[in-house]
């Protein structure tokens, strides 16, 4: 894949930075529920419903194995974008932001154009983001938003945008089932759950021995459990 292609579909560091339940489907207090995000649910299903559609996607493409085995965390990542979006958006309504169909539409009449096609543009996107053929323009209104709320507050890179984006953070307030992780407001990210009854070592564990097993699973063989199936 040339570099230019790439970038046509670059993911930002915000989105995959995860990359941002209790056992079974969901938290005591939102059971079903993956996140609450600004007292709006996301629901497991519609969750493992985005994942879902990119198996499938990925599956049906000639490099199936490599880009199920690269995508182990597709879950955890899908969440995090999920969340994501619902803080950008109103972290653009906030600075008095609108994206219209016109600026989606545009935008990926422009991404089209840059890959070479529309089936181009439809690889590239499984391929580079890990997304399904019906989730492209979700990403792309997403990079519109982006790029209209950097000129509305004069943001240069990304770094600029994150005040804002914690602001809108912290002002929906984001609870995300323990079994996906944590939100991390200061960084706009899902962080890695730690149970508050689980004690932490008071020192670290030593590194192991160059050539001892390591204790756990490789990240590649741990279950995700966003890329499931089941509900329970």
């Amino acid at each position: 894949m040339h570099r230019r292609r790439r970038t046509a579909l670059s993911v930002s560091a915000a989105l995959l930075a995860a990359g941002p339940l209790l056992a079974a489907c969901g938290s005591t207090a939102h059971p079903g529920a993956a996140a609450v995000v600004g007292g709006q649910r996301i629901e497991v299903s519609a969750l493992q419903a985005e994942v879902k559609d990119v198996r499938t996607a990925q599956r049906n493409s000639p490099q199936s194995a490599q880009l199920i085995k690269d995508s182990g965390q597709l879950g955890k990542v899908k969440l995090s974008n999920m969340i994501f979006d619902r803080v950008l958006a109103r972290a653009a309504e906030q600075a008095g932001v609108s994206v219209t169909p016109k600026d989606v539409q545009d935008a990926r009449a422009a991404m089209v154009q840059q890959a070479g096609g529309e089936a181009q543009l439809r690889e590239q996107a499984l391929t580079n983001g890990g997304l399904a053929p019906d989730q492209i323009d979700t990403y792309v209104q997403r990079q519109v938003t982006e790029q209209k709320l950097a000129g509305a507050i004069g943001a240069r890179t990304q770094q600029d945008l994150l005040p804002v984006l914690v602001k809108a953070s912290k002002d929906l307030g984001v609870d995300v089932n323990p079994r996906y992780g944590s939100w991390n407001a200061s960084q706009i990210q899902l962080a890695d759950y730690q149970a508050p009854w689980l004690a932490k070592p008071k020192q670290p564990a030593p590194a192991p021995a160059p050539g001892a097993p390591s204790q756990g699973a490789p990240e590649d063989q741990q279950v995700d459990p966003g890329d499931s199936a089941s509900t329970g």
